[in-house]
């Protein structure tokens, strides 16, 4: 066979050999698409809710002062105790002002012997003046002693009437129902000297109030909503108002808004708020500072996301979704507030769309994934329970397994007296 045979036989049996291999070397096969659990998104009307920060104050708060002036002689009143409107709390020595109505009480006197004489004079004065016997003048001289006199009586009266009220300030009452607080002047005190020097204060705490504020451009997004049908706002005597305590458990009373200012604070940019709570067993004080959790009214067409499916990003908030054709789109959100494990969603999602909560990490938008509904982990178990489950499992004895061709293994076991005698072996420690 020639060179040129030969050659030309070697080419052939190599691209039979090619054609060989190609068609034994099967072609790349495509990625499934991932695998995600998804959400399905329904519009809900769900309750307006803001959480806040408030203080609390007393429903009404009263100083007890010293009306006049004197030395503290007695406190009657138990400190940090319940007292009644009109209880005697503090005693003033009534001495001076008893002897000052008595001086009035004489003044009185006095003047209205005085007039009782003049209006005598006066009165015989008008009968002898048909007569001629007393010029016009003389007449007109007794009618205006008469009228001086007079008048001397309505002001000693009223001096009487003066000395009455100051000596009853000499028993201090309580102006309200409350608590009152401590006492701030000791009994000796010289009080009510210059100035209604403070004795102590009563506080009215039941109910009481809540106050806290709303920036001005939450109130005005409310309000734009409530106008475009988005929310419906509460009115101010409806809205619900419940505490939750700085230890973090929820007061078990709820109350209501019952006030909101109509101007806005230019040092916060925010609008006042208060409201109302029951408080019976007077375990709220004044002055205790509260999370408020505050309903203002109702929020339609919302959605609940998860919050595992809320991503962040410098855009913003936005979720992932599996949408119609099978591949993942992502969606720009404007969120309201976090509730239960969920994110209250206002705008950017729709009902129907398949929102990704778990496998985010495998997909990004563009590529095709698989949906499947989505479920809560379960709530896993007591600690307590866990480790009294793993101690009994491995104290538990093991059996040994018998072997083919020899006695059965056995497991390791604690060394005891009684075995080490029936074996005769001591026991080595």
């Amino acid at each position: 066979m020639s060179r040129s045979s030969a050659t030309a036989v070697l080419i052939a049996a190599s691209v039979l050999a090619l054609s060989a291999c190609a068609k034994k070397a099967a072609p790349p096969q495509a990625q499934p698409p991932a695998e995600v659990g998804v959400v399905a998104m329904h519009a809900q009307t769900l309750p307006l809710t803001r959480d806040l920060v408030g203080r609390l104050s007393a429903f009404r708060s009263s100083d007890v002062r010293a009306r006049v002036a004197g030395v503290l002689v007695k406190r009657v009143y138990r400190e940090g105790s319940d007292v009644k409107e009109g209880d005697l709390m503090f005693e003033i020595d009534p001495a001076p002002l008893k002897a000052a109505l008595n001086a009035s009480e004489a003044t009185l006197a006095q003047a209205q012997a005085t007039y009782t004489n003049n209006h005598i004079a006066a009165q015989r004065a008008r009968e002898l003046v048909p007569k001629g016997f007393v010029s016009k003048a003389d007449v007109d001289n007794a009618e205006a002693a008469e009228r001086t006199a007079a008048a001397a009586v309505k002001q000693a009266q009223a001096n009487v009437e003066s000395a009455k009220i100051n000596l009853g300030y000499a028993s201090v009452r309580a102006p309200i129902s409350g608590r009152a607080g401590k006492q701030q002047v000791t009994e000796g005190a010289l009080v009510g000297q210059s100035d209604a020097t403070l004795l102590t204060t009563i506080d009215q705490i039941d109910p009481i109030y809540v106050n806290f504020t709303l920036s001005v451009t939450d109130l005005e997004d409310m309000r734009r909503a409530n106008a475009s049908g988005r929310a419906t706002l509460s009115a101010t005597d409806k809205a619900e108002i419940r505490l939750s305590l700085p230890n973090g458990t929820e007061y078990g009373e709820k109350g209501t808004l019952d006030f909101s200012d109509t101007t806005v604070d230019p040092a916060t940019g925010a609008v006042g708020l208060r409201g109302q709570i029951p408080n019976g067993d007077h375990g709220l004080l004044p002055g205790m500072y509260v999370t408020i959790r505050a309903t203002l009214g109702e929020q339609h067409e919302v959605f609940k996301v998860p919050q595992a499916a809320l991503q962040r990003d410098a855009t913003g908030p936005y979720v992932l979704i599996v949408g119609g054709d099978g591949n993942v789109a992502r969606k720009d959100v404007v969120t309201d507030a976090a509730r239960n494990g969920d994110w209250i969603v206002t705008s950017g999602v729709a009902a129907g769309d398949q929102v990704i909560v778990s496998g985010i990490q495998r997909v990004k938008a563009g590529q095709a994934a698989k949906g499947t509904p989505w479920q809560p982990a379960a709530p896993t178990s007591q600690p307590g329970a866990s480790a009294t489950q793993g101690a009994a499992t491995t104290t538990a004895p093991v059996p040994a397994a018998p072997t083919p061709n020899g006695p059965a293994s056995t497991a390791p076991k604690p060394a005891s007296k009684d075995n080490d005698k029936a074996s005769g072996t001591p026991n080595k420690h």
